[in-house]
């Protein structure tokens, strides 16, 4: 298994900080967000290669990281340098996909499923369970968390589900939300499902937001959704940074 972490935005939203420097890579307690993801991750001893998909500005940060940790890391460079010419987060998803496909070795005769995350979530869970989950339904997967917040559902990924927890349908920033089931940026795709990457834009998915794929692929193949065991800290803004700073120092995995 291949992990993509999604790290190529430029997180104008916590400017200063962000400016010169990737939001994945700012620190949370004595460890950097990638820090605490990856290392989780690896526990589970599922995968063998991290993909860490960056813009061209901040590149040279990750490769910097990447020599601190003993994992097998590559970082990409999607080629773009400003918040407007971004590729979106489907695109570079494609993108990392594609460049698995150039480099793989004649010994590498099957193609390897993806663990996909957003690089700037901290998380009081294990992915690790998520993992497992995946494993089992043997389909591509998400998680999913109930969200109260008819403001904040405007604003995300939404899932409507069976009672088997398979994924009837998916929508990205619709304005009128059929359940409050929200999807946080972590998915699971199969070594078959992540070869219609390209197709599901050929089709017309969404390119920006990461969840536009599944929204596309729940209705080609089956999709199951994990309710997430625990909370997520999205860090989008600088309140927001300060107040995981705060709460996430205490919390052990």
């Amino acid at each position: 298994m291949k992990c993509l972490i999604l790290a190529a935005g430029y997180a104008t939203r916590l400017y200063p900080l962000t400016e010169n420097f990737p939001k994945p890579l700012l620190k949370v307690g004595e460890r950097t967000i990638l820090d605490w993801l990856v290392d989780d991750i690896d526990t589970c001893g599922a995968v063998d290669e991290y993909i860490v998909i960056s813009n061209h500005r901040f590149a040279h940060h990750f490769e910097a990281w990447a020599t601190t940790k003993p994992q097998r890391i590559t970082i990409l460079d999607d080629g773009t340098e400003t918040n407007e010419t971004r590729l979106g987060a489907v695109r570079d998803i494609e993108l990392a996909i594609n460049s698995q496909q150039v480099n793989k070795s004649t010994s590498q005769q099957v193609d390897p499923s993806y663990l996909v995350i957003a690089g700037d979530n901290v998380l009081d869970f294990s992915l690790t369970h998520f993992i497992r989950y995946a494993q089992e339904k043997g389909t591509s997967c998400i998680m999913r968390y109930y969200e109260p917040s008819n403001t904040k559902l405007l604003k995300c990924g939404v899932v409507t589900i069976d009672a088997d927890d398979r994924v009837l349908r998916m929508t990205e920033k619709s304005p009128t939300p059929e359940t409050h089931w929200a999807c946080p940026p972590f998915y699971y795709y199969t070594a078959a499902d992540a070869q219609r990457v390209g197709q599901g834009i050929e089709a017309g998915c969404g390119t920006d937001a990461p969840g536009s794929f599944i929204a596309w692929l729940c209705e080609q193949v089956p999709v199951h959704a994990m309710e997430m065991p625990g909370r997520r800290y999205d860090v989008g803004n600088l309140q927001s940074y300060e107040e995981v700073q705060r709460t996430y120092n205490g919390i052990i995995k």
